[in-house]
C-alpha cells in the first residue's frame, strides 16, 4: 500500500481474527490529517483491536495498516515518539514526584514543548512535588494529557480518557485539550461512548460496526441523516419490517415515535399511507443518533 501524506491513518482491507470471531472485517480506512476525529463504536465494534495492531501490538490476520506512513508492524522507537497516547487506565508510577515525571519524559523527547506542558497542568490543581499517587483521577487524566502533548506529537490517540471521572473533572479535561496550542499542531483521534464529549471537541465522526467502517462524517452531518417522527397511528400501526430506514420505534402515551435514517418528507406520506391522523417530525441529538444507529443491529437475538 502507497503512502499518501494527507493521511495519517490508512488501512486496506484489514482483518483480524480470533478463532471463529471476527473483530476486523476487511476494513479500508482513511483519517485525514489534521483536526480532531472521533470514533465511536459498541463494544466489540473492533475500536481496541484496531489501535493495538496499527500502535504494533498487534498482528494483523490479514490486510495492511500504516500509522503516520510507516508499517504498523515496524515502527521503531523514534516513530513511536511521533504518537502520543492517553487512556483511560492513566497509568503512572505512583511513587514518584510529578516534577520527576516530567524530567523523565523531557529527557525522552527531543521535541519537548515546555510551553504546552504548562498550558495543559495550569487547568488543574497539581504541585511539582506531589506524588502521582496523592493525584485524584482527573488530576492524573491532565497530567498524562499535559505529557502527551508535550512531546510534540504529529498524532494524539485519546482512547476513552474521561472513563470514570466526574463533570467537573470531565470539563477541564475536554478544555484543556480545546484551548491547548499543542493540540492545534497535531491530528488527535478521540475514541469515546460520550457523545456530548465528541459533539463538543469533534471534527469528523467515524463509525465502527463489527469491524466494519458504516460512516465517516461531520457530526452535524450525520445527525442530520437521522429524524424523529410522532405519529397517531390507530391500533398496531405499519409492521416494523415495512418501516424505510428503521432504526428504533417505540409507542408512549398512545403516539408511536419512529427514528429512521435518510428519509425526507416522503416518510410522512408513508405514514399517512399508513393510517396517521397526525404527523410531527423533529430533530434528534448526536447521542440518540449514533445509539440508534448502534442499536439496530443489536436488538434481538438471531432467530433459531
Amino acid at each position: 500500500m502507497s503512502h499518501d501524506p494527507d493521511y495519517v491513518i490508512e488501512t486496506r482491507a484489514l482483518s483480524k481474527r480470533y478463532g471463529r470471531k471476527l473483530a476486523l472485517d476487511n476494513l479500508d480506512l482513511r483519517i485525514p490529517r489534521g483536526r480532531i476525529h472521533a470514533i465511536v463504536g459498541a463494544n466489540g465494534a473492533g475500536k481496541s483491536t484496531l489501535f493495538r495492531i496499527l500502535m504494533g501490538f498487534l498482528p494483523p490476520t490479514s490486510g495492511e495498516a500504516r500509522i503516520l506512513g510507516k508499517d504498523s508492524q515496524a515502527l521503531t522507537p523514534q516513530d513511536r515518539g511521533r504518537i502520543g497516547f492517553v487512556n483511560e487506565e492513566h497509568t503512572l508510577p505512583n511513587w514518584m514526584r510529578v516534577s520527576q515525571v516530567m524530567a523523565m519524559q523531557k529527557h525522552q523527547y527531543a521535541n519537548w514543548n515546555q510551553h504546552a506542558f504548562d498550558g495543559v497542568i495550569g487547568h488543574y490543581h497539581v504541585l511539582p512535588e506531589q506524588k502521582v499517587g496523592q493525584l485524584s483521577r482527573g488530576e492524573r487524566a491532565g497530567f498524562n494529557l499535559a505529557l502527551a502533548l508535550a512531546q510534540g506529537p504529529e498524532l494524539l490517540v485519546l482512547d476513552e480518557p474521561t472513563l470514570g471521572l466526574d463533570v467537573v473533572a470531565k470539563r477541564a479535561f475536554l478544555e484543556s485539550l480545546m484551548y491547548s496550542n499543542a493540540a492545534d499542531d497535531c491530528t488527535v483521534i478521540y475514541c469515546s461512548h460520550q457523545m456530548e464529549e465528541i459533539e463538543r471537541v469533534a471534527d469528523n465522526l467515524i463509525i465502527l460496526e463489527r469491524g466494519q467502517l458504516k460512516n465517516m462524517s461531520a457530526p452535524e452531518d450525520f445527525t442530520a441523516r437521522v429524524s424523529h417522527w410522532v405519529a397517531d397511528v390507530p391500533f398496531k400501526g405499519p409492521a416494523p419490517h415495512t418501516v424505510p430506514g428503521l432504526l428504533e420505534v417505540q409507542r408512549l402515551d398512545g403516539l408511536h415515535h419512529y427514528l429512521v435514517l435518510d428519509q425526507d418528507d416522503g416518510f410522512e406520506r408513508f405514514l399517512r399511507d399508513a393510517g396517521a391522523r397526525h404527523v410531527q417530525s423533529m430533530p434528534v441529538s448526536l447521542d440518540r443518533a449514533v445509539n440508534a444507529f448502534l442499536a439496530k443491529n443489536h436488538a434481538a437475538p438471531a432467530a433459531a
